[in-house]
């Protein structure tokens, strides 16, 4: 990486984040993902990731692509996923809040491992129809999880394919086992727990993920800090839901994202009102009008007046 420092200006802000956060991924490794630049272009990353625990893509490898824009870190990095995995389409830029489709959702001070981490966080959850997004059955992805690990996946230059190399080594080396998958009935279907060792190492890297930029030294002083790991990829996985999906053009504005407008409660209420309440209404309403009769037959009778008015008529 020495090398390749020198090859940028190291006065460009862009340059100096992303050095900075090289040389944070180098001090603190995650053991959930890896990630490196290349070294004719460290605005091209190559990254891997393991699958979610507890999920069907549990002990797989995916390998993606992050292109950095010339003003990162101020405008969102885009993805591509290179590994099929029945979530995301391979070679085609995602749809993610975290992404350049997405650019009123992105902060400055997230960063590629915190991309990564929600990224990891996205994959369980619901396409939605998002661009190069999938929704393939629990079963396909298992099976999808357990090639992943074979071979990595063959692209681009042969700098490229070495990093890839490079990276799937040494994600194989502590990726968990991939668990097996049980059918019970037609459409339900479950994963086996891991042993202890592997139960252990999860604890582990959630830990690590948790406590990750605490101890980078001066290198984190430098980068903007999100208060909370966990709490930054909560938000960027709640913010998919506004709009996040259903896209027409490649990269929509503000604007163009639809919004729920708030709809009316009461008037709902009152036109949903339950058949049986409007029968003891009437039913009250009627028996209000008996006990008036009464009242008026028990008044005229008081005052001489009933026998007057039952022989005029």
């Amino acid at each position: 990486m020495t090398t390749t420092a020198a090859k940028y200006n190291r006065g460009n802000p862009a340059v100096k984040r992303i050095l900075q956060e090289v040389k944070e991924m180098q001090s603190n490794p995650s053991p959930d993902f890896m990630a490196l630049p290349l070294e004719e272009d460290i605005f091209e990353w190559q990254f891997a990731i393991l699958g979610p625990r507890d999920s069907e893509f549990e002990g797989g490898i995916y390998h993606g692509r992050i292109q950095l824009p010339s003003d990162y870190p101020f405008k969102p990095p885009s993805f591509m996923l290179l590994t099929p995995s029945g979530r995301f389409e391979v070679q085609k830029k995602i749809c993610l809040s975290i992404s350049n489709y997405h650019p009123e959702h992105w902060q400055p001070s997230w960063s590629v491992r915190t991309a990564l981490v929600a990224l990891i966080a996205f994959m369980p959850t619901n396409p939605g129809g998002a661009l190069g997004s999938l929704d393939y059955k629990k079963e396909d992805r298992w099976a999808l999880a357990i090639k992943s690990r074979e071979a990595p996946p063959k692209f681009g230059s042969p700098e490229r394919q070495k990093v890839i190399d490079e990276i799937h080594e040494q994600m194989l080396s502590k990726a968990p086992p991939v668990p097996q998958l049980l059918t019970n009935g037609a459409n339900e279907t479950n994963l086996l727990p891991t042993s202890d060792a592997s139960d252990e190492q999860a604890n582990k890297a959630v830990e690590g993920e948790s406590t990750s930029g605490s101890s980078s030294g001066s290198v984190n002083n430098d980068l903007p800090k999100p208060g909370s790991e966990l709490e930054v990829v909560q938000n960027i996985v709640e913010a998919r839901t506004e709009g996040v999906t259903n896209h027409s053009m490649a990269n929509p504005s503000r604007e163009s994202i639809p919004r729920l407008a708030p709809t009316p409660q009461n008037p709902i209420v009152a036109m949903q009102k339950p058949k049986h309440d409007r029968l003891l209404t009437l039913a009250a309403f009627g028996l209000s009008l008996a006990i008036m009769a009464l009242v008026i037959k028990k008044f005229l009778k008081i005052n001489g007046l009933a026998g007057f008015i039952e022989s005029e008529f």
